[in-house]
């Protein structure tokens, strides 16, 4: 609304997703691989062994290329992503903890300077100043975790922050302390499987026996804890978050599904990898660390889906519209853009009226400010073949933008604007599918194929779940049909049936 944004063809949700779950996989390494380097370098010592001590030196080197370097860059990624993608979003973010950030920014900076000392300080200093260093860097390095734990939990569950906009209202939300000990379990984990990695390729046999073993006594028990740090979180989430989850997107419970399956798979493999302990090759090394990231994947893709309509819950939805009336200057609510039009209110378009002549092009720009944070035109989300799919005309799109915060148990948001714009945007989409117009006129070959394509976005028939909107033991056919007649009757939320009569 505020800004202009950066038009990815492809998907922008893919590209931030991309960008922040490597970022994220790398910088919870950076987090428990601190305290295993720390830990492991006073086992060396402890122990006298050389071997040990010398292969704890060449771990740290590729962690500090990994965290640091390739950390540091996906981390300014991250930034400059979100910055051009959803500018108002981060602008929220940055306005509400903007000292949180700056805090974090100082424990980054020191963190990255540890690391630097401590990577080169092998030779140069005493033991004791080389492990203090190594602390230094861990806790640089939780803190961090500590800040931005508040800020990215805060934008799922806001709490009391929605009424007081009080700063540690906002930062101690419901998900913190959860959230805060699943990560960091996950990040003891991910120690113990990055070292499971560079040790797999040890040529001395005992010393591979001994870093394997080590290895997989961080992974076990991290995941033997993370099922119940993920329950606390689940179970701190508001109830009508997961009733949306449990709809007809089914995104949170595909990738619900593939955590607990890979969370196992990492956890049989890490025990495997520890009884073939000096056998251990690289590629089952490999494949833990894989199947370890499609947990991690799986989890923040929940944690975002979960989170539709909004970018920070209850607070702005994802097409950078506030919900109810925030105070400030600038801040544009659904009211206003329904009273004053979504072109009158957006500042970076190029037309501001609806016209039989620019009807198309008001359209796409409409859809630019509205969808296309969550939709492209081919791609990820591709509304050319959600459109060919549902065999959509006009007539079918526009009743159908009406109730938009309705469709698969309310993960969209409104639509804003005037009848003319929602007129605009509906010929606009029309045009992506433009064979549809006469499908639509054709016979439906049988009611369950006319019931998926108009009825099954807000509805499903399972009575077992409590969306189900009807059942069929309790609904005569002839009392349906009647009904069917004139659905905005039943509830002013359902568009009229736009089918043929005897369907």
């Amino acid at each position: 609304m505020n800004y202009p944004i950066w038009d990815v063809s492809f998907g922008a949700g893919l590209l931030i997703a991309l960008v922040s779950i490597l970022h994220v996989f790398v910088s919870h390494f950076a987090v428990g691989g601190g305290l295993f380097l720390v830990l492991t370098e006073k086992k060396a010592y402890r122990e006298n062994d050389a071997n040990l001590l010398a292969w704890v030196q060449q771990h740290s080197k590729f962690f500090v290329l990994l965290t640091v370097v390739f950390g540091a860059i996906s981390g300014v990624g991250i930034w400059f992503t979100i910055g051009l993608i959803h500018p108002s979003g981060t602008s929220a973010l940055i306005h509400s903890y903007v000292w949180g950030w700056a805090i974090e920014w100082v424990f980054f900076f020191l963190e990255i300077t540890a690391a630097l000392m401590y990577l080169y300080g092998w030779k140069r200093l005493d033991r004791d100043t080389h492990v203090w260093i190594g602390w230094i860097y861990f806790g640089a390095a939780f803190l961090s975790m500590v800040i931005i734990n508040g800020i990215i939990t805060f934008m799922l569950t806001s709490g009391k922050w929605i009424q007081t906009h009080f700063f540690w209202h906002g930062f101690f939300n419901p998900t913190y302390f959860p959230s805060l000990l699943l990560r960091f379990s996950f990040a003891l984990a991910l120690a113990g499987i990055y070292a499971l990695l560079t040790g797999s390729l040890q040529t001395n046999p005992d010393l591979k026996d001994k870093v394997v073993k080590w290895s997989v006594r961080w992974i076990v028990p991290a995941f033997i804890v993370l099922p119940l740090f993920a329950y606390w979180y689940v179970g701190n989430i508001p109830s009508d978050v997961w009733e949306k989850a449990l709809g007809r997107m089914p995104t949170a419970t595909r990738y619900a599904n593939l955590v607990l399956i890979f969370s196992i798979i990492t956890f049989v493999l890490a025990i495997i990898a520890g009884i073939l302990s000096r056998r251990l090759p690289f590629v089952l090394s490999f494949v833990v660390l894989i199947t370890a990231f499609v947990t991690m994947w799986s989890f923040e893709f929940i944690r975002e889906s979960i989170r539709k309509p909004y970018i920070i819950f209850n607070y702005m939805y994802d097409n950078a519209l506030y919900a109810g009336n925030p105070a400030g200057a600038g801040k544009f609510t659904i009211q206003q853009a329904n009273e004053r039009g979504i072109l009158q209110t957006a500042n970076w378009v190029q037309h501001r009226t609806v016209s039989e002549a620019n009807l198309d092009a008001a359209g796409r720009e409409i859809f630019r400010v509205e969808c296309q944070i969550c939709h492209s035109i081919n791609s990820f989300r591709g509304m050319k073949g959600i459109l060919k799919k549902h065999v959509w005309n006009v007539t079918n799109i526009k009743a159908i933008l009406g109730s938009l915060d309705q469709m698969h148990n309310g993960v969209m948001p409104p639509f804003a604007g005037t009848d003319a714009e929602k007129e605009a945007l509906a010929h606009f989409l029309a045009t992506l599918a433009p064979e549809n117009e006469n499908l639509a006129r054709q016979p439906v070959p049988n009611g369950r194929v006319a019931f998926d394509r108009y009825c099954q976005n807000c509805h499903v028939i399972d009575p077992e779940e409590d969306s189900a909107f009807l059942h069929a033991s309790e609904v005569s056919a002839d009392s349906l049909a009647k009904e069917l007649t004139d659905l905005p009757a039943l509830d002013d939320a359902m568009p009229a049936l736009q089918i043929p009569e005897q369907h």
